[in-house]
């Protein structure tokens, strides 16, 4: 099977752009926006519309494949690429990418993959949005050639065996740090809440003790809630480089009150995510393994997840055999094309990282659906809920694929 046509259109994402530097310095909100002037290059505004790309690759038997090429809510920071906005790569695939990919067979997802990942135009990758969006239509179509699940054909060519259990689900709240709680709990989502945490004042505290509050209201309130006490979901809380703000980057104080947190958790896994950024790769490794090994030596049983600054395959491989941390995650849409998450998380398992396939809430349907094969196919320990920030549309999009996907896989054994 051949590709016979490549065809792109403009769309919208399940959240928004916003300008991550311009939120850390304390901007205030207008509604559903923010007051003041971006500082990331790129931007209008602090907050404005996700954009998309929809990639559909009609076949040699006129059925189309479909990919979205998306990037992340903080777009441009933490060493990602810049903002991506349809206007500007639409000409690019219409004349660049479409006479490329006609006539393509349809042999192999990882040669495809591999193939649109290190193309070079003027001596650059391409966008990762774009190479995301790409791999993604190239997995759907390899999978509809040979009448197979995308996660199938992972699993056949990266010989995986096929487990038919689905992948624990994180939820994110946004900035509805409390109701979407409640609606994770009802739901029994298997990690919580993110949290978003993304500013001193407002959300952590100039001392902490915002979170620790918010902390003590979540155990509360999953005990109150859940119908069965063996639900115990993990808590998992992004702090966006915000603990190390109030603490000078002094990573020995930052670990102390990390550790502290713990007492407050009471029966429940707890799980920091950015707890400093250090602004490039090599400081943000030296100051979370200073972290960790303080957290060890303190006998906490908090770990420390990393995503800032930990953007490709090869930051991950050097967070991961650093040993900085207890967990990466793997920004699904930083990483270009969709075989870097699987080699992403296959590495992770080699060399004893746990990995969280996460993304971000900027992205669509299509791409999270995507998302829910790769982790079907290579098993992270969590798999965001995505995209959208009111929980429920992507905890639905999320669970159901896999659902739909473990049936039919199961029914095709029997």
């Amino acid at each position: 099977m051949k590709i016979k046509k490549a065809l792109f259109s403009p769309g919208i994402t399940g959240f928004f752009f916003d300008d991550q530097r311009a939120i850390k310095q304390g901007v205030r909100h207008d509604g559903f926006t923010y007051e003041g002037e971006p500082v990331t290059s790129g931007f209008s505004k602090i907050r404005q519309a996700g954009e998309s790309i929809s990639i559909m690759l009609v076949l040699e038997n006129d059925d189309v494949a479909f990919g979205d090429a998306a990037a992340v809510q903080y777009s441009g920071a933490g060493g990602r690429d810049p903002l991506f906005l349809a206007n500007t790569y639409l000409p690019f695939l219409n004349n660049k990418i479409a006479p490329l990919l006609k006539g393509e067979d349809l042999d192999s997802f990882k040669r495809l993959a591999e193939w649109i990942d290190i193309l070079e135009f003027d001596g650059k990758q391409m966008h990762t949005a774009i190479r995301y969006g790409l791999s993604q239509a190239l997995l759907d179509a390899v999978a509809r050639a040979g009448r197979k699940q995308k996660a199938e054909v992972l699993c056949d060519e990266y010989n995986l065996p096929l487990i038919l259990e689905p992948v624990p689900l994180f939820g994110q709240t946004g900035d509805n740090r409390y109701e979407s709680v409640d609606k994770m709990i009802i739901k029994h989502v298997d990690v919580l809440p993110h949290g978003l945490i993304n500013n001193i004042p407002d959300k952590l505290g100039v001392d902490g003790n915002k979170l620790r509050e918010y902390i003590k209201w979540l155990v509360a309130r999953i005990r109150r809630l859940r119908v069965d006490s063996k639900y115990r979901p993990d808590l998992h809380i992004d702090v966006y480089g915000n603990i190390g703000e109030i603490f000078d980057n002094d990573t020995d104080r930052v670990a102390d009150y990390v550790a502290s947190l713990e007492k407050h958790a009471m029966e429940f896994k707890l799980y920091i995510e950015g707890p400093v950024d250090m602004e490039a790769k090599e400081p943000q490794i030296e100051a979370l393994g200073k972290i960790k090994d303080r957290l060890t030596a303190l006998g906490s049983g908090v770990e420390i997840v990393a995503d800032e600054w930990c953007n490709t395959l090869q930051d991950i491989k050097d967070f991961t055999d650093t040993e900085c941390c207890h967990m990466v995650q793997i920004k699904t849409p930083d990483l270009g094309s969709i075989h870097n998450i699987v080699e992403s998380i296959l590495y992770c398992k080699s060399h004893g990282m746990q990995s969280y396939q996460g993304g971000t809430c900027n992205e669509t349907d299509i791409s999270a659906r995507t998302c829910a094969h790769v982790a079907l196919a290579a098993r992270p320990e969590r798999m965001l809920a995505k995209p959208g920030m009111g929980f429920d549309e992507g905890c639905m999009i999320m669970r159901n694929e896999m659902e739909r996907t473990l049936t039919l896989l199961r029914n095709k054994q029997r």
